[in-house]
């Protein structure tokens, strides 16, 4: 595990980036009458955040 952990340990703090800047997302800005796909739940302004860093970080290799 911590073999995993050292070799990934840049591409695990890009995921974690992402997924706190999707749930900020959500609590700043939000969506107030939850008919925003992404915005009106936490859950799924994270797992956004999660799979747009991820996208991006495989995207400059």
């Amino acid at each position: 595990m911590m073999h995993f952990i050292s070799n990934y340990w840049k591409n695990i703090l890009v995921v974690l980036l992402g997924g706190t800047l999707g749930y900020s997302y959500y609590y700043f800005i939000g969506c107030n009458n939850g008919t925003c796909a992404i915005t009106s739940s936490p859950v799924n302004s994270t797992l956004y955040g999660i799979f747009v860093s991820a996208v991006i970080l495989n995207w400059k290799k």
